[in-house]
């Protein structure tokens, strides 16, 4: 142990993330240079990774909550080897790997992409569930850490509710999180805004909590090894630190613990830069070097961490060698891959309601699939998940061999947790709730689709057939507000996320197949509370038909020159099935009919096959049961919606139906309407 290096290091953290934002003039330095002397203890003494595979399964992990400190984290890692001097240099530049807020990025070290406030915490806690998770299938291997940072923020965020008794009920011990308490906010001082006792609340949930001064190393230690020693709680540790740690003015007086150093560069606050710098050992002319006696220290400390890994690698192949069985079931876990599975074997019961038909998916899962962990927001028993916990058991303290979390009324952070469990590696995370409560879930479920994580969303009451649930549950515009991910594309210029509502029992068998299939985005699986009837079968098999479906769209009715092509998503579609029957009986008309489950998937298809399905310059009516915008983006300029435009009102579903015009007698005299006005229009036209 060498104080004087330590604090050497520590000072060179510091000079290198106000000189990131200095040179960027943007940026959060103040709280960097509080959390240098952590940050630099946890990395050379206690987290255990290897240099030469930062993807190592088995490494310890860290979740930084706090992201606006991301120049905290690229100083480390740059003194780590992760970083050029000159990544430092393009910091929250076009195209530079050291963006404002870190990005997850793992053979740099970033675990997580660190977005709004609370959820890189939460993430973390997901994390310590997959590991204790897959410890309780695999001894002795998955006992590594995974180490959290905080600031008064995401202590703030709601979201700190959840994880916090979440992970303390769980009894999370291989759960470590530092909180970088500087009583300073972005615009205020923190006795502004709370005067909570924030080591009460947290030993109320549960967890071992220990205040230090978190700029004295032996107190860092001291908590760092308490932590790593615990075996039944989650660990805060409570760091007092100052914000813009070791500013001076121009005078050389010392101008730390102030507010304007959070939030912009230091030479725009009254300390001064170039003697900040100084302050720090470091050289103005030549800001971005590691100091010649850190950078010594830093080779030996990666030798060292390399050497143990090694250690640690014979001592996991040789566990391998001993359990061949168990070793090829872990490595099918860690590669992301699936068993050979067969969803056309599910039976599904006639005229079932999708949530339903997921159920007897989920229950086949939960037997063929061992690395799937589900969780419902209390409403297992009814969002069908349930399905799958009459074949496994609840995930409880010092016991982790079932597979499903019960996370309680808080949407937000089970699915942040979805994507901590997805970040860690090794295990499947599906969430479950009503379809309207996405709107908590949507931080979440944005996050999951910038980093690419195959989450799925069991999201069921899908419609405003809820009924007499009211308004408040009657989903209206979730729909469209899920679809608009369908639209975004991610970094790897894929759409970022894959919505999914399948229109029959059938149909949800291979939307869970195409869920499954789908390791690179987020899955949404928006299923119908009420029964529908099932799609007859034109040609094969009801199943092999649906698995048109995964092009995104095709038709389950067809018949030569259509006059008219009807398209809809879920239930809507066997209302416009209903609906064609009475046309070609009454009418004589020729009708296709389109299900188009993913109008993103349907879109990615070639021009050909879409207008296979939709031709152009044809009649097309669509039936949504939310906003008409779901189906804008297919029907073409012609085409026709009946949609809703209104919230929903409480009263039983085949009332809602009748009076919001979703019967089949109703949207038949809309399609004639249409069909007259489009005949109308055109002789008008040709005149």
């Amino acid at each position: 142990m060498n104080h004087k290096m330590d604090q050497l290091a520590a000072d060179n953290i510091r000079a290198l993330a106000i000189s990131m934002v200095e040179k960027a003039n943007s940026g959060h330095p103040g709280g960097a240079m509080g959390g240098a002397d952590f940050m630099h203890i946890l990395y050379t003494e206690y987290l255990n990774f290897d240099p030469t595979q930062m993807d190592w399964p088995f490494r310890d992990r860290f979740f930084m909550d706090a992201g606006h400190l991301s120049a905290l984290m690229y100083a480390q890692y740059y003194l780590l080897g992760n970083y050029k001097k000159e990544d430092l240099q393009q910091f929250r530049q076009w195209g530079s790997v050291t963006p404002g807020h870190p990005e997850v990025d793992v053979l740099r070290g970033i675990e997580n992409t660190s977005g709004p406030l609370g959820q890189g915490h939460a993430m973390g806690v997901g994390a310590a569930i997959a590991a204790k998770f897959l410890g309780a299938r695999f001894k002795g291997l998955f006992d590594h850490k995974i180490y959290g940072f905080i600031t008064d923020g995401g202590v703030q965020e709601e979201i700190s509710q959840g994880a916090g008794r979440i992970a303390g009920h769980l009894g999370l011990n291989n759960f470590i999180m530092f909180y970088d308490s500087n009583d300073v906010q972005l615009s205020s001082m923190t006795d502004e805004v709370t005067s909570e006792d924030t080591a009460m609340k947290y030993k109320s949930w549960g967890w071992n909590v220990i205040t230090i001064n978190g700029h004295d190393h032996s107190e860092i230690r001291k908590a760092l090894d308490s932590a790593n020693q615990e075996t039944e709680r989650p660990t805060l540790i409570i760091g007092k630190t100052i914000m813009g740690k070791g500013c001076v003015t121009a005078d050389g007086s010392m101008y730390e613990g102030e507010c304007e150093l959070h939030g912009k560069p230091i030479g725009d606050t009254k300390a001064d830069y170039i003697k900040t710098l100084l302050n720090l050992n470091a050289n103005p002319e030549d800001p971005f070097a590691i100091y010649e006696e850190v950078a010594k220290h830093y080779t030996s400390v990666l030798a060292k961490k390399t050497e143990k890994a090694s250690s640690r690698k014979q001592q996991i192949a040789k566990w391998e060698n001993e359990n061949p069985v168990l070793a090829k079931k872990m490595q099918l876990f860690l590669s992301g891959e699936l068993p050979e599975l067969d969803l056309s074997s599910v039976a599904q019961k006639p005229n079932a309601a999708t949530r339903d038909a997921s159920s007897a998916v989920l229950a086949y899962l939960a037997e063929n699939v061992e690395n799937i962990i589900v969780s419902s927001a209390d409403l297992s028993n009814s969002d069908k998940t349930d399905g799958f916990l009459k074949k496994s058991s609840v995930l409880q303290k010092n016991n982790f061999n079932g597979a499903f979390l019960q996370a309680g009324v808080a949407e937000l952070t089970m699915t942040s947790i979805a994507n901590g469990i997805a970040l860690h590696g090794g295990v499947i995370p599906v969430v479950a709730t009503f379809f309207v409560f996405s709107d908590y879930m949507k931080p979440a479920i944005r996050l999951a689709a910038i980093q690419e994580l195959p989450v799925k969303y069991v999201l069921t009451h899908d419609s405003f057939r809820v009924g007499e649930d009211g308004p408040t549950h009657q989903p209206i515009e979730q729909e469209a507000q899920m679809r608009l991910l369908e639209k975004v594309k991610n970094h790897s210029g894929h759409q970022s996320l894959l919505a999914l509502r399948p229109a029959d029992a059938i149909e949800t068998s291979v939307a869970w197949d195409m869920a499954l299939k789908n390791t690179k985005t987020p899955t949404a699986l928006i299923l119908s509370r009420q029964n529908i009837k099932d799609i007859p079968a034109s040609y094969t098999s009801r199943y092999e038909e649906a698995t048109e479906a995964k092009k995104g769209g095709y038709l389950v009715k067809k018949t030569q020159n259509p006059d008219i092509t009807l398209i809809a998503n879920g239930s809507e579609v066997s209302t416009l099935i209903d609906a064609a029957v009475i046309l070609e009986k009454d009418h004589n008309l020729k009708i296709n009919i389109a299900s188009i489950i993913s109008e993103g998937l349907f879109k990615s298809q070639s021009k050909t096959y879409q207008e296979s399905i939709i031709p152009k310059e044809k009649l097309v009516f669509g039936l949504t049961a939310g906003l008409p915008v779901n189906l804008e983006g297919l029907i073409g300029d012609s085409g026709k919606i009946i949609g809703l435009d209104h919230f929903g009102y409480s009263a039983p579903a085949s009332v809602l139906d009748e009076k919001f015009g979703f019967t089949s007698q109703h949207v038949c005299a809309e399609i004639l309407k249409y069909i007259e006005d489009s005949k109308i229009e055109t002789k008008t036209l040709s005149n």
